[in-house]
């Protein structure tokens, strides 16, 4: 048998877990990125141990992460046969992805009181 680490989320995680939910990231990605900011690398089931993601939601969060070139995969030989394990960091600051948030959020605010305008503008002329 195979004895190894593994980092176990804690209550200051969880409230970042939540700050991240309230930006508008899903929890699995949320979560999945949290756990990435505290190790130097980590295996899906590695991953899936610590926070209590399946193993679907782990993919999908690393699908999303991978998209926007947040992390870097790489590939660790099995011992014996099988297949090679895929190993996941985190390529982005985590400041970088809080402002990629950000300025979402400030453009969704500039085009919602763009409508908000428009629709004062259109009032005064009623």
């Amino acid at each position: 048998m195979k004895d190894f680490e593994v980092k176990i989320l804690d209550d200051t995680d969880y409230r970042f877990i939540d700050a991240l939910k309230s930006l508008g990231m899903s929890r699995n990605v949320a979560t999945t990125l949290t756990y990435l900011s505290n190790v130097d690398e980590a295996s899906s089931q590695e991953i899936e141990m610590s926070t209590g993601l399946r193993q679907p939601e782990v993919s999908v969060a690393m699908r999303h992460m991978r998209e926007r070139s947040w992390i870097d995969i790489h590939n660790k030989k099995a011992v014996g046969k099988g297949r090679p394990t895929k190993i996941y960091k985190l390529s982005a600051p985590v400041e970088d992805i809080i402002k990629h948030y950000e300025q979402k959020i400030i453009e969704d605010t500039k085009t919602t009181m763009d409508a908000i305008t428009k629709l004062k503008d259109i009032t005064k002329k009623m």
